[in-house]
């Protein structure tokens, strides 16, 4: 089943999308992440659709509203479980070849802004003061029930369903911060594009191959140019890992939203830069569109607009140190 959350005549709806574009609302709902903050998981998710597309009448086509991200998540851990894609970012952006041993060990991410959701087709402004921006084609896993400490065959049944997720980069502001040490600041914080729908676990189950991985594939376009194909498969752990170690010592909560981490073979610009030694193709600037496809999710096509001008900020002082 898929759901959408749309804007029509100024008012947002939650609705299930049926296989002609044609929108369902659900009656009472008011957003997807309050449906899953009822706390009755998938099986509940799935009864309101399918009492939807019994009793509601048929709403507006896709194409006559706006569709907004699915949900405004809880949080967001962005991962990252492509091996091919570290290797390339990595020579890229802090200019070091091959892939930490320390990477093998865990499935590491960061924590996202859940703030700064834009929807399947909205404009993306450059982020202040960037002038290196980059796109990044990952899927995301969204929880439907609480919980914590999980193994990776419980977190299965906590995983309510996918989405296509852009992590929006501007790669001159993450190569500067990065240097600090504390991971990805503003490089990361401007902008993540998720959709086009919610598509529940159930509906990809026939795409799970024998070691547990969603085979799906993965396509990415500059203004209709086909820069990177892989396959979600090519992870090196699975959703339910993920999970498990995000539950690790605290919870996992409805509504949050748990990003694979960018796909190889041309899945964000700076990888590529990394393989060819320039930036080829060049960073995105204002009239790009990037078009991203994910087989069983659907499609996500922005276009990248000029952004604002940064605030001025002094630099940090550096203090004499005076002892009491």
């Amino acid at each position: 089943m898929r759901f959408a959350a749309y804007e029509h005549q100024h008012r947002h709806h939650v609705a299930v999308v049926e296989e002609d574009g044609t929108l369902h609302p659900v009656p009472g709902a008011r957003s997807l992440t309050e449906l899953l903050s009822s706390g009755g998981g998938p099986r509940e998710l799935l009864d309101r659709g399918t009492a939807s597309l019994d009793a509601s009448p048929p709403g507006p086509h896709v194409s006559q509203v706006r569709l907004l991200p699915p949900l405004r998540p809880a949080s967001v851990r962005d991962f990252v479980t492509f091996e091919e894609h570290v290797e390339g970012v990595r020579r890229s952006v802090e200019g070091t070849a091959g892939v930490p041993e320390q990477w093998y060990a865990a499935p590491t991410f960061y924590f996202g802004n859940p703030h700064a959701m834009l929807g399947p087709y909205d404009d993306v402004p450059v982020p202040p003061g960037s002038a290196v921006l980059d796109f990044e084609l990952e899927v995301a896993a969204v929880i439907g029930r609480e919980g914590h400490d999980l193994t990776p065959e419980q977190a299965r049944d906590h995983i309510i369903g996918y989405t296509v997720f852009n992590d929006w980069s501007a790669r001159d502001l993450q190569s500067a911060e990065m240097k600090v040490g504390l991971g990805p600041c503003k490089g990361k914080d401007t902008a993540t594009t998720l959709g086009p729908y919610l598509v529940t676990a159930d509906e990809l189950e026939p795409c799970r191959d024998t070691d547990g991985f969603l085979r799906l594939a993965l396509t990415a376009e500059v203004n209709g140019r086909v820069v990177g194909e892989d396959l979600l498969s090519h992870m090196s752990w699975t959703f339910e890992e993920m999970v498990a170690y995000a539950s690790r010592g605290t919870y996992v909560m409805p509504g949050d939203v748990l990003g694979s981490g960018t796909c190889g073979n041309g899945g964000c610009l700076a990888e590529l830069w990394g393989l060819h030694g320039a930036q080829d193709p060049p960073p995105l600037k204002p009239g790009d569109t990037v078009t991203l496809t994910v087989e069983g999710i659907g499609t996500v096509s922005n276009t990248v607009v000029p952004g604002r001008e940064p605030v001025p900020l002094p630099t940090g002082r550096r203090r004499r140190r005076e002892r009491p």
